[in-house]
Order: structure tokens, then sequence, then C-alpha cells
């Protein structure tokens, strides 16, 4: 068996096959989290504020997740920095505005995606979102226990 210091090869690929299995049951949750805040939330009473940026935390964490499953080899932080990128430019891409992309944004799928207007609270929470999404990544606590 082929070792690297006190870990063996074949437990470093189970944990990166079994961190990438748990990013995706992740993302599929969030995923479902954030689609039934923003369906039912006010049904439940709940304050707008939880809805709305709820549901924008959330989306930061799906792009954070998203981003994991890609670059899985990378550290948490640079996927958190990536993520980051990502959702502020898409925030940044509400202010453009042209007649196909504004029909796209009234669709239920370009709300969802690109969200209809530009808010810098979004980004707070996107920011939010995300470093929750890094801090219980799981790859966080394989690498932690893998040091030991």
């Amino acid at each position: 068996m082929v070792t690297i210091g006190q870990v063996h090869l074949r437990e470093v690929f189970e944990n990166r096959r079994r961190v990438q299995f748990l990013r995706l049951i992740a993302l599929l949750a969030v995923i479902a989290l954030g689609l039934a805040l923003r369906r039912f939330g006010y049904a439940a009473d709940l304050p707008f504020i939880v809805v709305k940026y709820g549901g924008s935390a959330l989306w930061g964490a799906m792009v954070y997740l998203l981003a994991a499953l890609i670059a899985a080899r990378s550290r948490p932080a640079a996927i958190a920095v990536t993520a980051l990128f990502i959702a502020i430019s898409v925030e940044l891409f509400r202010l453009y505005h042209t007649p196909w992309l504004d029909a796209f944004r009234l669709t239920t799928a370009g709300a969802l995606l690109l969200g209809r207007v530009f808010s810098l609270w979004n980004m707070l929470a996107y920011a939010i979102g995300i470093a929750a999404a890094c801090a219980f990544d799981p790859a966080r606590r394989t690498a932690t226990r893998l040091r030991r």
C-alpha cells in the first residue's frame, strides 16, 4: 500500500469521493430549502427579511457548493473566494439590461438564477451563505482529520 506520511493513498481517494458525495447531497438540500423558502416562506408567515435574504444566503451557499463540486481539489477558502466573485458578478450583471435578458428575468428560472433587481444587501447575504457553506464544508473536516 502506498503511503504519504501516515495516510494511505486509498484513504485519500475514498475521502475525496465521500466529500464530493456529501457536497452533492448538501447542494441538493440547499436547492430544495431555497425553493421551499421562496415558495412557502410568506405562507408560513416568515418575515420578509428571512424569505428574501435567507433565499439569497442559500443561493450563495449553492454557488459555493457548485464551485466546490467543480474544483474538488481546491482549498475551501479558494472555493469561497471564487464563489463570492461569481455571486457578486451575477449581482452586478443585474445592472445590465436588454429586452431579451429582461424577458428572461421575468420567468421563474430567470428570477431564480439571475434575479430581477440589483441589491447591495444581496451581496452581504451571498457572503453569509458562502461563509456558512465553507464553514460546514465536509472537506474542512476531512482535511483536519487527515492531518492528525
